[in-house]
């Protein structure tokens, strides 16, 4: 039985030698430290030794498990080195090597047209504020002058959850609440973006998601001449110095009197062409003097209180600023649309 236990050491450590990788280490320990390996195997014979023969061949076998368990692990080292040497040779990077060129996105063009409406309205003292897309019957129609079974509700076509619950369809209600915050004690002049909600049918120029920016001046004296020059110098900052602009009386119930606005046409220089329908001019948006039932329902003293209101989506501005026919171009995540008018300035029409 020593005569084995040395045959199996010499064998195994010829073996562990000759290994050229960790799954030959591993299959040659399970074959001689196993359970079923051969140093297993002639130890269970131990059985038939005296008891003089045992502990000595114990001692001897104890000793060439430890000295092929030692020559397994320094051989584990010098594979694992090995290897790792092999994949950080094979995985080395040359930092001489030019780096990849990494595509850095841009706004979004509706978002870079929303923040130029903001900046030119802040800097005329303006402050942004935002409300709920999802809003109360109450703010989004009764507060503005749209009482229940008012007929001019059917213009809004609105996505209702509940009875009283929808999904605005202007960011009016922002407007509304801001006044209704301000308890009827101090002017408001704010701007309200946002996203909002009809029932349209989509197509070039009608979506049943968009987005508008709304705004509002509250204070004592204020004329419909504020309005004028108000809008006069944003059609110039975001159209150009030689753009001209007019009022047309209109209708919206919130607002009296009402005015839509609008812009020469660029092309033409207002001669008409089939840009402009042959009319010279371009619509653009819609306001008018707050009406008193808003600035009283509002908490506003109407004798004391006038202000001026209008309201502009950002689609059309950037369609006619950038010459786009098709409003679903915004929605549509086309990166060769989108990457168009990162650093776009000017105007098409």
């Amino acid at each position: 039985m020593k005569e084995q236990l040395e045959t199996i050491r010499q064998e195994a450590t010829a073996r562990i030698k000759e290994a050229e990788n960790l799954k030959e280490l591993q299959d040659i320990k399970v074959t001689y430290l196993g359970k079923k390996g051969s140093l297993t195997s002639v130890l269970r014979g131990m059985g038939k030794l005296s008891k003089e023969e045992r502990p000595v061949v114990g001692e001897i076998a104890n000793k060439v498990r430890e000295a092929i368990t030692n020559e397994i692990d320094e051989k584990t080292e010098t594979l694992e080195k090995k290897a790792l040497e092999e994949k950080l040779r094979n995985e080395a990077i040359d930092v001489t090597l030019p780096g990849r060129p990494v595509q850095v996105g841009g706004p979004h063009l509706l978002t870079g047209i929303i923040e130029e409406i903001e900046d030119l309205f802040i800097g005329m003292g303006y402050e942004v504020r935002e409300g709920p897309e999802v809003e109360t019957d109450y703010f989004n129609f009764e507060a503005l002058n749209l009482p229940k079974g008012h007929p001019a509700r059917d213009m809004h076509d609105t996505f209702y959850i509940t009875n009283n619950l929808l999904l605005r369809t202007h960011t009016s209600p922002v407007q509304a609440r801001t006044m209704q915050q301000y308890g009827g004690m101090q002017p408001v002049k704010m701007i309200c973006p946002g996203k909002v909600y009809r029932r349209d049918t989509d197509d070039a120029t009608h979506s049943h998601q968009f987005t508008q920016i709304e705004g509002l001046y509250v204070d004592a004296n204020v004329r419909m001449s504020d309005l004028k020059g108000t809008l006069n110098t944003f059609a110039k900052s975001m159209f150009g110095e030689d753009r001209e602009i007019r009022l047309r009386p209109s209708f919206f119930p919130f607002t009296e009197p009402s005015v839509e606005m609008d812009i020469s046409c660029k092309v033409c220089k207002g001669d008409g062409c089939s840009v402009c329908k042959h009319s010279g001019w371009i619509e653009i948006l819609g306001g008018g003097m707050v009406h008193p039932n808003v600035l009283e329902m509002a908490g506003y003293d109407s004798e004391k209180y006038t202000g001026f209101a209008f309201g502009m989506g950002p689609e059309r501005i950037a369609m006619l600023k950038y010459g786009i026919d098709d409003i679903r171009h915004f929605y549509t995540n086309d990166k060769r649309f989108l990457t168009q008018y990162h650093h776009a300035k000017g105007g098409a029409l």
